[in-house]
């Protein structure tokens, strides 16, 4: 595809883009006369950039940003319409079939607005969303739908889809306290691994207690990714606090004992 003139300069002087404005000037890009970094790029040069795209969108929405939310929206659909001009161009698919196939899915996962079944509560309609789901993708046994769920999450948003999927056949704690019990016996557990100084079965222990925490997490309502985070942050907060009262006084962090600096961060703390 050799683009033409008259197209370039309309492309360059829309006083309103649309969507087919942006399909067009991915091929554009992708074209013979387009961009040497975009004919270049494949679905696995860019799959790091898909990541930070969305990563980036999730950071906008936490700090509720109305413009921040436009522009990484944006950011995650061009790599949407990237990855779906490589494949236009092999004849496989195009952004026209995505629709299509996503409308569909949508149609058929809610059979209480586009057909006769009733769902009057969220609860209900989670409940046919997965049952709907798993006849869709032919998930026959409960250990299917474990197999169903995406190893390319992070680890803690992994562990708790397994844990949730694992509930619903039944293998799960009976409550948030049973649950919390299992931290107590695979913290006990590394210990022995600790004491036992192998590192392989102190890094499986630990995992268990990891996975444990995200166990307790999901019975308690609380999101472990989101509540990692927080506490993650928090932490960043509080070290910029301790290093502003050690500097505070003429002192450089790496020079004090640990000791001391556990008493500016319990300062810090207070703040």
């Amino acid at each position: 595809m050799r683009t033409s003139e008259e197209t370039l300069a309309a492309l360059r002087s829309r006083p309103h883009y649309s969507m087919d404005d942006l399909l067009l000037i991915m091929q554009v890009l992708r074209s013979e006369n387009g961009c040497p970094w975009d004919k270049e790029q494949t679905h696995q040069s860019i799959r790091q950039d898909f990541l930070e795209e969305c990563y980036e969108a999730v950071e906008a929405i936490e700090a509720d940003s109305v413009p921040m939310m436009r522009e990484e929206l944006g950011d995650v659909l061009l790599q949407v319409v990237f990855h779906c001009q490589i494949e236009a161009e092999q004849s496989h698919f195009t952004f026209d079939d995505i629709c299509d196939e996503v409308c569909r899915k949508l149609v058929v996962r809610h059979p209480h607005v586009f057909g006769d079944v009733n769902a009057d509560t969220s609860e209900e309609v989670l409940k046919n969303w997965d049952s709907i789901k798993q006849e869709t993708k032919q998930q026959k046994t409960a250990a299917e739908t474990l197999d169903g769920v995406c190893r390319a999450l992070p680890a803690l948003m992994y562990a708790q889809k397994l844990g949730k999927r694992a509930g619903r056949a039944g293998m799960d704690w009976r409550s948030a306290e049973d649950a919390f019990q299992y931290i107590r016996k695979e913290t006990d557990e590394l210990a022995e691994a600790m004491q036992s100084g192998q590192q392989e079965q102190i890094e499986e222990e630990l995992g268990d207690l990891l996975f444990s925490c995200v166990n307790t997490a999901r019975h308690l309502h609380i999101d472990a990714e989101t509540a990692l985070r927080a506490a993650a942050e928090k932490f960043r907060r509080r070290f910029a606090q301790t290093e502003q009262l050690v500097t505070a006084d003429g002192k450089e962090m790496s020079a004090l004992p640990i000791e001391e600096l556990d008493r500016y961060w319990d300062i810090a703390k207070q703040k």
